[in-house]
């Protein structure tokens, strides 16, 4: 079963055409179309349900494929991923400028296994068009 037109638009309206995990807007993104993704990959037994989905943009989606947890790059410990549905963003996230800087193992092992602060992502921050 794939995921309908309904449950789509609602993921989109929810997430304010807003990736969930970088937080950039489809508008910021002109080239690629955000997607609605699997928070638990169906390969881990997630559902089509609208609690297992999320807007993502094409970067997030791409680094996060089937992951659900990386190592925590301060701890060296294994940990889970950001999930939108049961975390508040900014307990895991801030900004510093155009960087993501993740504030707790959850929130630093996701940017660096999503790459959130890649050239790309800052170019796309910044306005500025990609080579």
């Amino acid at each position: 079963m794939s995921v309908s037109a309904g449950t789509k638009s609602l993921v989109r309206a929810r997430a304010a055409n807003r990736c969930e995990y970088c937080h950039l807007h489809q508008s910021d993104s002109p080239l690629a179309v955000l997607h609605v993704e699997h928070i638990i990959p169906k390969k881990h037994g997630g559902s089509d349900d609208d609690e297992n989905l999320a807007l993502a943009c094409i970067d997030c989606n791409l680094h996060k494929g089937p992951n659900l947890t990386g190592f925590d790059p301060e701890s060296g410990k294994l940990t889970a991923l950001f999930h939108p549905r049961r975390q508040v963003w900014t307990e895991h996230f801030d900004w510093v400028g155009l960087l993501i800087v993740g504030k707790t193992a959850v929130g630093r092992t996701t940017v660096a296994v999503f790459n959130m602060n890649s050239d790309d992502q800052l170019a796309l921050r910044s306005g500025n068009e990609l080579n």
